[in-house]
């Protein structure tokens, strides 16, 4: 994996936040995007990239973030509606390659894919973990009768 992508991320909460340390401390040029200038406390003392204080549904804010050099757009609000309108605008306008976006409703989730968008839903990720975890959980209270 290469470690000097330029990588753009919306949304700098807990997520991006945490995202945009590792990233840029593995060597990536990364740019956070937020409408609230206090999340960016939470970007490590270390953190060597970029922060743009401005609504990404924005197209000046997109510019001033440099989208149309970006290899990666990572977008990590809160809000399905504006993480697909930032994908959809990185992918259409700015030519992003990569275009991954957190969606909360796993109905969604096609509708990106269909877009050449890449997901990640939370509450898709969380099911498939307690399932996993009751089969497994099971499992093992069988095997201990046995």
């Amino acid at each position: 994996m290469k470690n000097n992508r330029y990588i753009v991320i919306v949304g700098c909460g807990r997520l991006g936040s945490r995202l945009a340390n590792q990233l840029s401390r593995a060597g990536n040029s990364v740019v956070v995007i937020d409408r609230d200038e206090a999340t960016f406390s939470d970007l490590s003392p270390d953190f060597s990239g970029f922060r743009v204080d401005g609504d990404a549904t924005q197209m000046a804010v997109l510019k001033e973030a440099k989208l149309n050099k970006a290899d990666i757009l990572i977008a990590t609000t809160h809000e399905d509606n504006v993480n697909l309108m930032v994908a959809q605008v990185a992918r259409g306008i700015f030519s992003v390659s990569h275009v991954l976006a957190r969606v909360f409703d796993p109905k969604r989730e096609e509708v990106y894919a269909q877009l050449g968008i890449d997901t990640i839903c939370p509450t898709s990720v969380a099911e498939q973990m307690f399932l996993r975890a009751v089969v497994n959980g099971a499992a093992e209270r069988e095997g201990a009768r046995s």
